[in-house]
C-alpha cells in the first residue's frame, strides 16, 4: 500500500521502466549510515532528482533520471538536516546562498524535481533556520516550478499517528507526497540508533 496524497496513475502502462522508488530510498537509507550516531538528531538521507515527464501530462517517467545533489544528516554541521544538506550542496556547487537555491534549480517544461528522503520532513528545526518542510516549499516560492513531489519511506520516527502537519503543508503548497512501503523498519532502525531524544528531529 503507498499512502498518498495523488494515487497512482491506475494505467501504468507510460512507464517505460520499473518503478525506482524502493531503489532511492536505499540510497537514502545508505546516506543515513554515513551519519555517526547522535542522542539529539534522528539519521536520514535525501536525494534530489530530475525526472522526465510524459509529454503534456503529469505521468512519471524513469529511463531518463538526473541525480542532482545528496544530503545525510550532520553532514553540514549548520545544516544538519539530511534534506537541508541535499538543498545546500546543490546551491554551493551552482555559487548561490542556501536561500537562493530556488533560482538555480532547473525548471524544464518536461521534467519534474523529486525528492526522495528517508522520512517526512521535519516541521520544527532548533535555531534560526527554517524546517526542512518550509525548505522545500520554499524552492517554490514565486511562481518557480521548484520541487514538484516528494517521497519518503516512513513516517517521522516520532509520529504517533497518520496525522501530519508536513504532509498537509506540503499538499497545501501544491507539492505532491508519496510514502512507499517496504523500508521502513530499517529506515527507523537506522534513524533511531543512538538518539535518545525520540520526541525531536
Amino acid at each position: 500500500m503507498i499512502l498518498s496524497l495523488y494515487p497512482e496513475p491506475a494505467s501504468m502502462s507510460t512507464l517505460v521502466e520499473p518503478c525506482p522508488h524502493l531503489t532511492y530510498l536505499h540510497h537514502c537509507l545508505n546516506l543515513a549510515k554515513l551519519s555517526p550516531p547522535r542522542p539529539a538528531l534522528f539519521r536520514a538521507g535525501a536525494v534530489l532528482v530530475s525526472r522526465k515527464l510524459v509529454r503534456g501530462t503529469d505521468n512519471e517517467l524513469y529511463n531518463d533520471d538526473r541525480l542532482l545533489s545528496s544530503g545525510h544528516t550532520m553532514e553540514l554541521v549548520k545544516r544538519p538536516h539530511a534534506e537541508q544538506a541535499c538543498l545546500s550542496n546543490y546551491a554551493a556547487v551552482h555559487g548561490v546562498p542556501d536561500n537562493e537555491v530556488g533560482d538555480v534549480l532547473p525548471s524544464e517544461p518536461d521534467r519534474s524535481l523529486i525528492m526522495y528522503m528517508s522520512f517526512e520532513p521535519c516541521v520544527e528545526h532548533e535555531g534560526s533556520d527554517m524546517s526542512c518542510v518550509r525548505k522545500i516549499i520554499e524552492t517554490r516560492k514565486g511562481g518557480r516550478k521548484g520541487i514538484e513531489k516528494v517521497y519518503f519511506g516512513s513516517l517521522s520516527p516520532c509520529s504517533k499517528s497518520n496525522k501530519s502537519s508536513a504532509r498537509q503543508m506540503l499538499g497545501e503548497a501544491g507539492i505532491e507526497w508519496q510514502l512507499v512501503e517496504g523500508l521502513e523498519q530499517e529506515i527507523l532502525s537506522v534513524a533511531r540508533e543512538g538518539c535518545v531524544n525520540q520526541g525531536k528531529f
